[in-house]
């Protein structure tokens, strides 16, 4: 017993140390948000020796103008007009989501039809999928850009929810089929039987068996959406997501990391706000069919 205590309590140092290491980053890159410029790069590293501001939050979030810039790499002077990053927010938001719901409704389509349907070459069919999400995306950068700028859809809102839904698409499918091949047919097969239709069938009994699934496949893609840098930067000029906009911090006098801190620090939150909203349908589909015999 002493033995299997001591192991249970090494088991939870290790643990702990673990989530650490992985917290610790995210502890810094926040705490540097609400530090003066000159304080993020003291050394050694200063943790509680400093004034709080907010003076980043209000420049990227709020707008605030903000004349004369620290001393150092950030010396430069200039307005808000440049680092005023809501609207960056905002057309995340609207592209994240949009992306997101499309991908989800067209690969829940998809996969259902995948797991249900007998069809020939099936297994080429599915590795055809996984394949294209397997092509780096800077080998169709190009191609869309050129697609999109004939179609009247480059630096568009709806341009980038399709770009990003084209992405997210053979993933989501993948995974939803896997979720969908947990549920057993029979149970398709007695609804039918039963007098239901297909649609009915898929709306009423296995949509909602798999909604764990969807969770964690709508996180992948809301996640991959909100994150994504080089369709985003090819596909927009006056649009600009999180990830293009932070770019703009860097300039010909050095790197604005206060203000690039800050929006990366506001940029969590809407994630944080959409894993809760789905939890605990999420932890359901992380474990799905786990105790399936």
């Amino acid at each position: 017993m002493p033995g299997n205590t001591a192991r249970l309590v090494l088991r939870d140092v290790l643990a702990w140390l673990v989530v650490l290491a992985f917290l610790f980053p995210l502890f810094w890159w926040v705490l540097a948000s609400f530090k003066p410029y000159t304080a993020i790069f003291a050394q050694p590293p200063v943790y509680a020796d400093f004034e709080p501001s907010v003076e980043n939050y209000e420049i990227t979030i709020a707008g605030k103008s903000r004349i004369n810039l620290e001393g150092g790499v950030g010396g430069q002077t200039g307005g808000a007009s440049s680092y005023y990053s809501l609207p960056s927010i905002v057309d995340s938001l609207i592209i994240a989501i949009g992306s997101t719901i499309c991908a989800l409704s067209l690969a829940t389509l998809a996969a259902y039809a995948l797991s249900r349907f007998p069809m020939r070459g099936k297994d080429h069919l599915v590795f055809f999928v996984l394949a294209q999400r397997m092509m780096p995306p800077i080998a169709v950068a190009i191609p869309l850009f050129f697609i999109f700028r004939d179609i009247g859809l480059r630096d568009t809102h709806l341009g980038l929810i399709i770009a990003h839904t084209l992405i997210n698409l053979p993933l989501a499918t993948l995974l939803l089929k896997s979720f969908f091949d947990d549920v057993p047919k029979e149970l398709d097969e007695s609804a039918m039987i039963d007098g239901a239709t297909r649609f009915q069938v898929f709306h009423m009994i296995v949509a909602p068996l798999v909604k764990g699934g969807l969770a964690a496949t709508g996180v992948l893609c809301f996640i991959f959406s909100w994150t994504e840098f080089l369709i985003s930067l090819q596909l927009t000029t006056s649009i600009r997501t999180i990830p293009v906009k932070i770019t703009t911090f860097v300039t010909s006098t050095g790197t604005e990391w206060g203000l690039i801190t800050a929006l990366g620090s506001a940029a969590l939150v809407p994630s944080f706000i959409f894993i809760l909203l789905v939890q605990k349908h999420l932890v359901r589909g992380l474990t799905l069919g786990s105790l399936k015999d």
